[in-house]
């Protein structure tokens, strides 16, 4: 995804084109959710961000993930770093030092590996939120997988990810970062023939479940937990319906 490009999307279902005009929105992007009023949308080379100065973290990261994208293999360097598009300043190491927390990816590393680019700006703490240790290397680990296996089994997804803000969360560091007590994914799908969603939401602790899909819920329901309308984009009748429920049983089947 390029910053400086328009995108204009047709969509085919039922014998009716829907086309998205260019001009519809300053970013013409699927995955792009609506921002509030005082909220600026910042892009690096593979995905987009509304950073909460509030919570020292973003409120949603967003991006396209193709089956090119998943097959990358550009190692991984681990340099975290403040990200310089963010004019209030992001967190930084010290934030994380001694804290407990790992220091845990929004848009996945191993998503971003296609490109060296891509892989080096997922380390910036834009793209970064506390997360305990046995939730960063377990059930969300495991969410970051299935997600790469939609996008390889269905060639190309778009996601939101980002943590579940609100007042009265604990914080790290002398940036004050704010501990999310939970973690989300909204994933949509579309092709000439099917538009499909799913949404995931896990508090941010070790899980002993084993299905991922035990967390899963209506994109509408995570709407109502976030207050943010995503995937905006889409016909308001077109998204109304897509948001308003889930099929297990498609996801199921592109999750391996």
């Amino acid at each position: 995804m390029n910053k400086a490009i328009l995108f204009c999307v047709i969509i085919t279902i039922s014998g009716q084109i829907f086309q998205l005009s260019a001009q519809k929105r300053k970013y013409q992007s699927l995955e792009i959710p609506a921002v509030h009023r005082g909220e600026t949308i910042i892009c690096h080379s593979s995905y987009c961000f509304v950073y909460d100065e509030e919570y020292e973290q973003s409120k949603w990261v967003a991006y396209k993930l193709d089956k090119s994208m998943v097959q990358g293999e550009e190692p991984r360097n681990d340099k975290f770093r403040p990200d310089p598009e963010v004019t209030t300043k992001t967190a930084d190491n010290s934030d994380y030092k001694s804290t407990g927390y790992d220091r845990g990816h929004l848009a996945p590393a191993a998503d971003m590996s296609f490109s060296k680019q891509a892989l080096d700006e997922s380390f910036y703490f834009s793209n970064i939120s506390p997360q305990e240790p046995g939730f960063n290397r377990g059930i969300w680990k495991k969410l970051e997988t299935t997600v790469r296996n939609f996008a390889n089994n269905l060639n190309c997804i778009y996601v939101v990810t980002g943590p579940i803000l609100s007042s009265g969360l604990s914080v790290i560091g002398e940036n004050k970062v704010s501990v999310p007590d939970k973690f989300y994914k909204a994933i949509l799908y579309v092709s000439d023939t099917l538009i499909t969603g799913i949404a995931f939401i896990l508090p941010n602790q070790k899980s002993n479940n084993s299905s991922v899909f035990s967390f899963a819920v209506s994109i509408d329901y995570l709407e109502n937990e976030t207050d943010i309308d995503f995937f905006p984009v889409l016909p308001y009748l077109l998204e109304k319906r897509t948001e308003k429920q889930f099929d297990t049983i498609f996801w199921k089947k592109y999750s391996n």
